[in-house]
Formats: C-alpha cells, sequence, structure tokens
C-alpha cells in the first residue's frame, strides 16, 4: 500500500500503533489519540506518522484535513462499567463525526469486538451472523460501546455510501502496549497472583499477532463495501486459555496459580468462513508468537525462553 492518506484513532493501542507505523513507512499517516504514553507517541512520529491529541469524549475534528483516503478506527470509550448512556453516547458520537468528516475516503476500518456476541457455549464457534447482545461481567458497559458504534456504522456507511467494513477483533497480542490480555496473564503470573479459569475445562480464543494485524488490514480497507460488511477477526487456531497460561510458564520458568471457579474471563472462538474467504489465512502460530512476545516484552526471560523454543519445537497448526 502506498501514496495513501490514513487516519488511524487510538494510535498508542494494541492494533492501531504496529498499524500506523509500518504503513508511514510509503504512506501519509495520522494519528489521533489522548497520548498518556509520550513515548509511544514519539515512536509513532520518528515512524514519520503525524500525530494529533484528540479525545472522543469531548473533541470535534475541527482542523483535521477530510481527504483521508483510508480510516482505521480503533479508539474506544469502554466507559466506567456503569454508565451506559455515557458510553453509548461517545462511542456513537465519535464514530459518525469520523465518518461524516471523512465521507470522501475509499474505505473506513472500525474494529469491533466479538464481545458483541450474545454468550453461548464456550466451545460455540460464533458466526457474524449470529445474535448479539454480549455480556462482559469484567467491565459490563464494554459491549454497549461496540454495539453502539456498530450501528452507527452501519447506518453512515449507507446514508454516505461510505465502503466500510466492521472487524470483530478476537485477542490480539504482540509487543506493542500492554502487549495484549496473554501479555496481562502473565504480568499476574508473575506478581504471583492466581488466574481465575473456569471450574471445569477453559475458555477458547483466537489469538491474532500484530504481525498479521498489520498484513491484514489493508486487505480489510479492499474487502469494504456498501453496505457495510462485517467479518470476524482472529487467529486460524482455536486456543484454551488454560494451555496459553500453562506455556507461558513452561516457556518462562514463573508459575502459574490456576483459581478454578465458577467466574472467569470469558473469551470466545470463531468460525473463519467469511475472513478466509475475505483476506486469507493468518502467518503467525500461537507459540512462536507468544514465546517472540514475552522475549521482546521481558528481557529478563529471554535466554530461557530461547533455549525452551529450541528444545521443544512448535509442530504445525491444527
Amino acid at each position: 500500500m502506498r501514496g495513501k492518506k490514513i487516519l488511524v484513532t487510538g494510535g498508542t493501542g494494541q492494533v492501531a500503533r504496529p498499524v500506523a507505523e509500518a504503513l508511514a513507512a510509503d504512506n501519509e499517516v495520522w494519528c489521533l489519540g489522548r497520548f498518556g504514553d509520550p513515548a509511544a507517541r514519539e515512536a509513532l512520529e520518528e515512524a514519520g506518522a503525524r500525530t494529533a491529541r484528540w479525545d472522543m469524549a469531548t473533541d470535534d475534528l475541527a482542523g483535521l484535513p477530510r481527504d483521508f483516503t483510508h480510516v482505521l478506527h480503533s479508539a474506544v470509550h469502554r466507559g466506567d462499567g456503569k454508565d451506559f448512556q455515557e458510553t453509548a453516547r461517545v462511542n456513537a458520537v465519535s464514530t459518525a463525526r469520523l465518518m461524516t468528516h471523512c465521507s470522501a475516503a475509499e474505505a473506513f476500518l472500525y474494529v469491533s469486538s466479538g464481545v458483541v456476541y450474545d454468550r453461548a457455549d464456550r466451545n460455540h464457534r460464533y458466526r457474524e451472523s449470529d445474535p448479539l447482545g454480549g455480556a462482559a461481567p469484567w467491565l459490563p458497559t464494554y459491549p454497549i460501546a461496540k454495539i453502539t458504534a456498530e450501528g452507527v456504522a452501519r447506518g453512515l456507511a449507507e446514508t454516505l455510501a461510505l465502503p466500510t467494513v466492521i472487524a470483530r477483533l478476537n485477542i490480539a497480542y504482540g509487543p506493542y502496549g500492554h502487549g495484549g490480555v496473554p501479555m496481562i496473564l502473565f504480568r499476574q503470573m508473575r506478581d504471583g497472583q492466581a488466574c481465575a479459569v473456569p471450574r471445569e475445562g477453559q475458555n477458547y480464543c483466537n489469538l491474532l499477532h500484530t504481525d498479521d494485524v498489520v498484513r491484514q488490514v489493508p486487505l480489510l480497507w479492499d474487502g469494504a463495501g456498501v453496505p457495510a460488511r462485517v467479518v470476524n477477526w482472529g487467529g486460524d487456531e482455536e486456543v484454551g486459555m488454560t494451555d496459553l497460561l500453562e506455556y507461558m510458564s513452561a516457556l518462562t520458568g514463573v508459575p502459574v496459580r490456576l483459581d478454578r471457579g465458577d467466574f472467569s474471563r470469558e473469551t470466545a472462538i470463531f468460525d473463519h468462513t467469511a475472513r478466509r474467504a475475505l483476506i486469507g489465512d493468518c502467518s503467525v502460530d500461537w507459540k512462536p508468537g507468544i514465546a517472540r512476545t514475552l522475549a521482546e516484552l521481558f528481557e529478563e526471560y529471554r535466554e530461557r525462553i530461547g533455549a525452551y523454543a529450541d528444545a521443544h519445537p512448535a509442530g504445525p497448526s491444527q
């Protein structure tokens, strides 16, 4: 992808930052965000991206160019877990502002989440046509943030004739930001905290490495349409969360304490039919991806991780 003018929101986040840094080499990239981490903003600018402060809860887009060819909207106001009205308002209004401001764009990508799905059995493979109405006991306002913005994106895609794709993200991870849910869990392990898992069985997800995120964003833009296209976005492999915890322990030597009970952070696995038809397969298997991410973010374990990975090479994807 070359010679395009790209607007990215949530520029320091797990998804947006690596995309912005990669695309800035051959395109004019603008990143919007609150930039609470000055180092992340500096890294974006060193990569060639322009940055501008934007609080999606309060700021309009006055002074921002309108001639962007592509938009990646990954910023989200997750809410405080209690104020559903404000969470819905902020995400709806900010998405509407972006789409109307950039109505002449070639493609608009909204990054949603698998949290929007009405919860089913943990072994259910969610399809894009499944019922919505997600629940997130760990942050109850989060699903409404995504569902509300999805509705706005659908409506304005047709009203503005703006080609749009809504990508429902599974669990992204990699050496950016906090590293994603796997690295959050590893920090719990390192701090001696127990990790909550189901009393029986385990939760499953489709881990997506940021290398695949970077490669697939232009493909998602290519698949945008009117009406808006909706697609699940996750890795090819179905990964057990307990298996993930135990693998990170084996790599690093950090013990994992499993707190088996009735409450754990639920995850989801996707049906990949629509995603594979649109953008193809992923390239990073989860075990090498996790080993590489841990080694990059936690230098003190790098030598041990390398030795373990060499002695236990990961097999092909299942």
